[in-house]
């Protein structure tokens, strides 16, 4: 059987697949940021969701790849103690993607709360 890692890398030679992939990427961080930030709190979805005053299912809907509007990402972020940072960088001459180099993942990663409200 083989590894995760070497189907994706197999995978990523086919354009369609790569284009597909590359447009989920941000999804993809949105998500794992979110987790992180919940992680982190030591707060589960539905204590984040009182804190929130929403739903669960909203919680859930987060979490899972709905893309929440910046007033949700904020008090998602204020419900487990972190800041929303948004910025805008320049891209790498080499880079894949908007999203390719990890300076910029660790930026967009910085956290969740007030940024120019």
């Amino acid at each position: 059987m083989r590894s995760v890692a070497a189907w994706k890398r197999k995978q990523l030679k086919n354009p369609k697949f790569k284009a597909a992939y590359d447009a989920l990427e941000f999804k993809f961080m949105l998500i794992g940021e979110l987790i992180a930030a919940r992680t982190r709190s030591k707060l589960t979805q539905a204590q984040i969701a009182r804190r929130m005053g929403v739903s669960l299912s909203t919680v859930l809907r987060m979490e899972g790849g709905r893309t929440p509007s910046l007033t949700a990402l904020r008090n998602y972020g204020r419900a487990t103690g972190s800041r929303v940072e948004i910025k805008l960088l320049p891209m790498a001459a080499n880079a894949r993607s908007p999203l390719a180099g990890q300076a910029c993942r660790r930026r967009l990663g910085a956290g969740v709360g007030r940024s120019g409200d």
